[in-house]
């Protein structure tokens, strides 16, 4: 079984990566991930989701700051701000329960603006 910094770890190391098979090797089946824009559930809708992202996160030009991260038995926070050649997210914040290895609840708010 994984800690949860290990799994914290993981999932950071393959957003980097752009890796999304390895990214969705750190959820449950029936996952969920809550947001604004709506709730997803399970691993193939929390996939489509990650496909978008990646993919504006594709680009050299891309910056992006892990401001803090906060870690207690299965829950993890973290606060980052980041710069796509779409989007300025110029705060959000996820939290993550993991058991037993994997994630099973993710919830993400972000305070994006899109450039013009």
């Amino acid at each position: 079984m994984s800690s949860t910094q290990s799994v914290l770890d993981h999932h950071l190391e393959m957003f980097g990566e752009g890796d999304l098979d390895g990214l969705m090797s750190d959820y449950a089946d029936d996952a969920v991930f809550i947001s604004a824009d709506g709730t997803l559930e399970g691993r193939d809708e929390v996939r489509a989701m990650f496909a978008d992202l990646l993919a504006e996160f594709d680009d050299p030009s891309v910056s992006f700051s892990l401001d803090e991260q906060v870690v207690r038995d299965e829950y993890a926070y973290i606060v980052w701000h980041a710069e796509t050649p779409e989007n300025v997210y110029e705060f959000a914040s996820d939290t993550f329960e993991i058991r037993d290895g994997e994630i099973v609840a993710q919830t993400l708010a972000a305070d994006v603006s899109p450039k013009d």
